[in-house]
């Protein structure tokens, strides 16, 4: 089966087959039974946080329209739609140089190694921003790069030699470049000394409990302490003393074996490393990516990474302590009390909820050094009454040593009985308020088979739907306001789904209609009013239990009356993913990762030109703030 006819999570499923279960009929009758509880649950329309006979959340009073713009319709044209009264350009597209050493993007050769090293890199994900001195840094997730546009110059779109395979390399990572204001756009400052890419082969360090493990040391590193290059970054955050966290996700899918006879370790196949690598051969150019002959190599990726975007010469550092899984991003909050919460979720089909509270207390005058790598980690359970707990990942919880629970995360989390969830995306925190939120974006194996570890994923009351195509998005209020406490009362905010074809669970929420659905909430961010933005990664074919949607798409969330309204629709075949404001919020940055992924887009520049993955700036016509 070929990597470009599926996703990455398919693909680790034909590698790494999950065992089927047999009472499927079971199944779906026990998640049917759910509907009249939903029912109740499910109506957030009217605006109330309902969780049992408690409201704790304001019901919708006011007649205020908090959104400020009229809903645009779904749609499949190949540019961005955005409402009355917005714009939108392009600030940074795949192949655009950081330096003026660096030639222009070439459609024919789509670059070089050399070239790509210096340039912005391929289909970009999470970002922020940050501003300092009067100047304002951008950095960006290059998550992985669209084998087929970057080698299509190549027959077949397959390398034709070590150059084409670095060049892939050189895609992936993380860019950090200066951008400033010019005419009615932003633009890259290119030559700024704040300007770096950090990519496979960067120089960093491990710190944290697993940092000098056995299971971390390799010939090439001998203390376990130093590892090279991050790569398929997804989602990220940032933390309140100013630096950047890439959070990366699918990093199995680069390791592969040269021996036919090597047998991949059963914690490895956990977490979907193989053999197989998804036809990027890195391998070929760098012996670390073959687990025959380097099996520990790939227990050093999979981690948060901390990122100093003012220091181009800092080392970046993995912090092992927010354990090893497939980082979906990192939201950062700062309880009452001064510790440092860091919520996460593993997007994979039937994988879990974290989240890390540190031991140490932040002050914004005070030490951060250690913030991150010392604390206690933690996996949610969501009961059926509608509370949840945060179990503590310990040696005494799991039998497993702090350092074997970093490393060997998903194994630690099956073993205190977590809630199995539905590919767990982005977390959201209220900044008005103690809650949070988790894009559970789809999963069409929940009560069919169990999730890689064989731990079970039957329908329950936060996963309600058997085979979810649509996803959901669920919010939990932390006991006492207090984002340290292991108690916490939850319900769903939002069930994606398509009331025009169903009429059951599967045509969602009451807050879901024919005028705003869409599938597959991946993105989640708040702005400063307090707004939540979502952002999709789904099923864009506009047909049968999709048809209505359009491409993906962006939307906007009123928390308080549940009301859910369409902002912008991208591009064919694109994801809407990461976004961010300038200083002055008066521009909104938003990212359209992989347009054309199967050749049908010639985004942004239209015509026979080639899609390019971009970070766009989207602002109000009048120049007003924009969230």
């Amino acid at each position: 089966m070929a990597r470009d006819e599926i996703s990455f999570d398919e693909y680790d499923e034909h590698i790494n087959p999950a065992p089927e279960t047999t009472d499927f009929d079971g199944v779906v009758e026990t998640a049917l039974s759910r509907r009249g509880f939903l029912g109740g649950v499910m109506a957030f329309g009217a605006g109330t946080f309902v969780l049992g006979t408690t409201a704790l959340s304001t019901p919708a009073s006011a007649s205020v329209d908090r959104f400020g713009f009229e809903q645009v319709s779904a749609n499949t044209l190949d540019t961005i739609t955005v409402p009355d009264g917005f714009e939108w350009k392009p600030v940074a597209l795949w192949g655009d140089p950081l330096w003026s050493d660096v030639p222009e993007f070439d459609e024919a050769t789509r670059g070089t190694a050399a070239t790509q090293a210096r340039a912005f890199g391929d289909n970009n994900d999470g970002m922020s921003v940050f501003n300092q001195h009067g100047k304002t840094v951008m950095v960006v997730n290059n998550e992985y790069t669209n084998r087929k546009l970057l080698w299509g110059n190549r027959p077949d779109a397959k390398p034709a030699n070590s150059d084409d395979i670095e060049k892939g390399m050189m895609a992936h990572g993380v860019s950090v470049f200066q951008v400033a204001p010019k005419g009615d756009g932003w633009t890259i400052m290119k030559d700024s000394d704040l300007n770096r890419r950090i990519t496979p082969r960067t120089e960093m360090e491990l710190t944290g409990p697993a940092a000098g493990h056995e299971l971390m040391k390799t010939a090439a590193d001998p203390t376990g302490t130093k590892t090279l290059g991050t790569w398929n970054n997804c989602g990220n955050g940032e933390t309140p003393w100013g630096t950047y966290l890439a959070c990366e996700e699918n990093f199995n899918g680069y390791f592969s074996a040269a021996d036919e006879a090597h047998s991949v370790s059963t914690e490895l196949k956990r977490y979907g490393v193989s053999s197989n690598d998804w036809g990027y051969g890195w391998a070929q150019v760098d012996e670390r990516f073959d687990v025959s002959k380097n099996p520990n190599e790939p227990n050093r990726a999979g981690y948060v990474v901390e990122i100093d975007p003012f220091d181009p010469t800092s080392t970046p550092k993995k912090r092992t302590a927010l354990g090893r899984f497939k980082h979906e991003n990192a939201e950062v909050v700062i309880a009452a009390n001064g510790r440092v919460v860091v919520y996460m979720g593993d997007d994979e089909r039937g994988e879990y909820l974290y989240r890390f509270v540190s031991n140490g207390i932040y002050t914004p005058t005070g030490s951060t050094e250690g913030l991150l790598d010392d604390g206690t980690l933690y996996v949610a359970k969501f009961n059926e009454d509608m509370t949840g707990e945060w179990l503590e990942l310990t040696p005494d919880t799991t039998g497993m040593s702090q350092a074997e629970i970093c490393i060997h995360t998903r194994m630690a989390a099956s073993k205190v009985g977590a809630t199995t969830m539905d590919r767990p995306e982005w977390v959201a925190a209220n900044p008005a308020k103690a809650e949070a939120y988790v894009a559970l974006t789809n999963n069409k194996n929940r009560g069919v088979k169990p999730n890689a570890g064989g731990d079970d994923t039957s329908a329950n009351a936060v996963n309600p739907r058997v085979e979810n195509h649509y996803g959901q998005i669920a919010r939990w209020v932390p006991d006492a306001a207090d984002h340290t406490a292991n108690g916490f009362m939850w319900d769903l905010y939002a069930l994606a789904g398509n009331p025009e074809v169903h009429d059951d669970v599967y045509g969602g929420s009451d807050n879901i209609n024919a005028g705003n659905m869409f599938n597959s909430p991946d993105g989640l961010v708040f702005d400063s009013n307090g707004l939540l933005w979502i952002q999709t990664d789904g099923n864009y074919s506009d047909a049968d239990g999709f048809a209505g949607m359009g491409n993906n798409q962006m939307l906007v969330g009123d928390t308080v009356t549940g009301e859910i309204r369409r902002f912008l629709v991208g591009p064919k075949e694109c994801e809407v993913t990461g976004m961010c404001w300038a200083p002055d919020r008066r521009t909104m940055f938003v990212g359209i990762q992989h347009p054309g992924e199967k050749s049908g887009s010639n985004f942004p520049h239209g015509g026979d030109a080639l899609a390019r993955s971009g970070v766009f700036a989207i602002s109000r016509t009048d120049g007003a703030i924009i969230g």
